[in-house]
């Protein structure tokens, strides 16, 4: 199917106005030579009425040029959106809820929200441990904390693109942080060839190499509903998206389209978890963190 882009359809108009003034003057002209013909005035008003018919075929066709352009789907900035949170933290829950309505709904216009849920281990000593905490994800909001100049790691928080950083139940602030990423230009990133074998994901990934960058991938997964028996959320029945189960930080030569590996071996013998595999690729910039270019993939493991 042909996209028509915004200079071919201004092209496409400019077109479709030559056409009705071709159109107009060979009318106007065959009235001219129809008066001065020996035709019957039957034959003329057959001959006119023709000539209307191709002028109004004209116009449906230049219609529906603009009817084409104007149904192309607006184009969706990607935009990485991290939570970090955990089962054992009280005030997680509405966040968590909040990231699987973003997921869901994709409510923030001209952005796509590539979601990861990143469950921490500084909360399994209060009562509840967590079955997707990652020592990797404690670290990795570590190093949020020293570039946002945070006094501390806490929970729930979001991070939208590296770049933005705040409290992950309030709505109105991750909306306005999504909107602002989704106006930053990303580099177009592709995944290719990704499927689970072995107990992990192989992949390559095209994407136009920067000085200082590094390739990121995470592998999460939705997880069914959890009952809590111990720590704040004692009682309560929690549901999360995306979590992440997996997560790697290649070298920069990744970038150059060869076959990379994540690997996940307990993921396909856990049953904490169920539903497609998502495979999510970033590039980051190496001392600001800020995301250049990222994409999703969901797999079926």
């Amino acid at each position: 199917m042909a996209i028509l882009t915004p200079g071919l359809t201004r092209k496409l108009r400019g077109l479709k106005i030559s056409v009705h003034a071709l159109l107009s003057r060979a009318l106007v002209a065959h009235r001219s030579r129809l008066d001065m013909s020996g035709l019957t005035s039957s034959s003329a008003a057959a001959a006119q009425r023709a000539a209307r018919l191709m002028l109004i075929a004209s116009l449906a066709v230049g219609s529906s040029f603009g009817q084409a352009a104007s149904n192309q789907p607006a184009h969706r900035q990607p935009v990485l959106v991290e939570l970090f949170t955990s089962e054992g933290c009280s005030d997680c829950p509405p966040a968590d809820a909040l990231l699987a309505r973003l997921d869901r709904e994709q409510f923030v216009p001209d952005a796509e929200a590539i979601v990861l849920s990143e469950h921490v281990t500084y909360w399994n000593h209060e009562g509840w441990r967590d079955p997707f905490s990652m020592p990797e994800i404690d670290e990795r909001q570590r190093s949020y904390v020293y570039r946002f100049g945070l006094q501390d790691s806490y929970t729930p928080q979001a991070v939208v693109d590296g770049s933005l950083q705040l409290v992950g139940n309030n709505a109105n602030a991750l909306t306005q942080a999504v909107e602002q990423a989704a106006r930053q230009p990303k580099e177009s990133l592709t995944i290719e060839n990704a499927h689970w074998v072995n107990g992990g994901v192989d992949f390559s990934v095209h994407v136009q190499p920067e000085s200082g960058a590094k390739l990121e991938a995470a592998l999460a997964q939705d997880a069914t509903h959890r009952e809590v028996t111990g720590g704040e959320n004692a009682g309560r029945t929690l549901q999360h998206v995306a979590v992440v189960r997996a997560m790697k930080d290649f070298s920069t030569k990744a970038l150059d389209g060869r076959t990379l590996r994540l690997a996940a071996t307990d993921l396909s013998q856990s049953n904490d978890a169920r539903g497609p595999l998502r495979l999510v690729v970033f590039v980051a910039d190496r001392k600001s963190g800020h995301i250049l270019a990222v994409a999703g993939q969901t797999l079926t493991p």
